[in-house]
C-alpha cells in the first residue's frame, strides 16, 4: 500500500506537469506560429502581375503599381482600377519616378512639368482612396521641394489617404533627403522601405535581418506618430556570386582571364577572336518564407507596430496568409 501511494503521487505529479507544460507530453516543443492581427495590412500590386492578387488576401489596403514619367513630362502607365476589382479595402494609386534627373524636373517649381503632374496626379488618383508617393530618386538639392510636393498633394487632394516611401534608416542622416519627423508631419501614412539591408551590390546578407528591422523601427518610432507608421516587410530574396562572368574587357585584361583560366587556343569566328572556358561559381541565396515574415512581423507587434505593409503580392510564400491578419 506504500509503495501504491507512491505511485499514485508520482503519476499525479506528472500529469500536472503535462498540464503546465504541453512539451513533455509529445517529446518536442510547439513550434508552430501563432496568427498575428494587425489594424492595417498594405500590399502592392503591379500590373504586371495583377494576377497574382486575390479578393481573399487579408489586406486593408491595396497600392496599384504605378503610374510613372516619361521624358515629356507626362504622366504615363497609369494603372486601370477596373483591372485588379478590389472590394471591402482601400485603393491607392502609387506614383513613382525612377530617373533622378527626372524627378529634379517633376519636383522643382522652377520648371512647368511640377504643375503639370501635379495636375494630372490629381485627375488619375480620383477613383482611388489614396495617392502613395514613392519618389525613391530625389536629388540632395530637391529635399524641400519634395516636402513641398507631399504638402501640396495633401492640400489639394482633401478625403485621399496621402502616403509616401521612405528608405530604412536606423539614424538620421547627415543631407538627409527623406527626413522621417518632417514628411509624416505632411501626411497620412509612412511606408518604411525596411528591406534592402543587403541589395545586389553588397556582400551577401538577408533583405531584411531581424536586428535590423529592430534599429528600423526604433528610429521610426522616435520621428513618427505610431498611427502613421507602415513597417514594409518584403516577400522576396536575392542571391549573390563569388564569379563575374559576364562584362567588358580590355584586350590586357582577357589576355589575363584566359591565362587563369587555362584557355589555350583561339577560334576564329568570321575573322573575331572567340574563346570559352569552364568555371565553377558559387551562389550564395537569403530568401523569406512564412518562418522569417512571421518573425519580422512578430517583432513589430510586441513592440507596438500595428500597421504592416507586403513589396509585393505574388513574391510571397503562400503560408504568410495563414499567419498574418486583420484585426477583427
Amino acid at each position: 500500500m506504500k509503495n501504491m501511494s507512491k505511485m499514485k503521487r508520482l503519476s499525479l505529479f506528472l500529469l500536472i506537469l503535462i498540464q503546465i507544460f504541453p512539451v513533455f507530453a509529445n517529446g518536442k516543443k510547439d513550434d508552430t506560429p501563432k496568427p498575428i492581427a494587425f489594424d492595417e495590412t498594405w500590399g502592392y500590386v503591379t500590373m504586371a502581375n495583377a494576377g497574382a492578387y486575390r479578393d481573399d488576401l487579408p489586406l486593408t489596403d491595396v497600392c496599384y503599381f504605378a503610374a510613372d514619367v516619361n521624358c515629356y513630362g507626362e504622366l504615363i502607365d497609369v494603372p486601370d482600377i477596373n483591372k485588379i476589382p478590389v472590394t471591402g479595402k482601400r485603393r491607392h494609386l502609387t506614383f513613382i519616378c525612377d530617373s533622378k534627373s527626372l524627378t529634379h524636373f517633376v519636383l522643382s517649381p522652377e520648371y512647368l512639368v511640377r504643375a503639370s503632374i501635379i495636375e494630372q496626379l490629381m485627375e488619375a488618383v480620383e477613383p482611388f482612396d489614396g495617392l502613395n508617393i514613392d519618389l525613391e530618386q530625389v536629388p540632395l538639392r530637391d529635399r524641400n521641394y519634395f516636402l513641398s510636393f507631399v504638402a501640396e498633394m495633401k492640400s489639394r487632394l482633401p478625403g485621399k489617404i496621402i502616403s509616401v516611401c521612405v528608405p530604412g534608416r536606423t539614424r538620421r542622416l547627415r543631407d538627409e533627403v527623406f527626413p522621417y519627423a518632417e514628411l509624416s508631419a505632411l501626411c497620412d501614412r509612412v511606408f518604411i522601405m525596411a528591406y534592402d539591408e543587403h541589395w545586389s551590390g553588397s556582400k551577401p546578407g538577408p533583405v531584411s535581418s531581424v536586428e535590423w528591422c529592430s534599429e528600423v523601427m526604433a528610429y521610426a518610432k522616435k520621428s513618427i506618430p505610431e498611427e502613421k507608421i507602415i513597417m514594409g516587410i518584403p516577400f522576396y530574396g536575392r542571391t549573390w556570386a563569388d564569379k563575374k562572368t559576364s562584362g567588358a574587357w580590355t584586350f590586357s585584361s582577357a589576355q589575363t582571364l584566359m591565362e587563369e583560366n587555362n584557355v589555350e587556343n583561339l577560334e576564329y569566328e568570321n575573322g573575331i577572336p572567340k574563346f570559352s572556358y569552364t568555371t565553377e561559381v558559387t551562389v550564395t541565396g537569403f530568401l523569406n518564407d512564412m518562418n522569417s515574415v512571421h518573425k519580422l512581423a512578430s517583432e513589430y507587434k510586441k513592440n507596438g507596430i500595428n500597421r504592416i505593409g507586403y513589396w509585393r503580392i505574388g513574391q510571397e510564400d503562400p503560408a504568410v496568409w495563414d499567419y498574418l491578419i486583420i484585426k477583427d
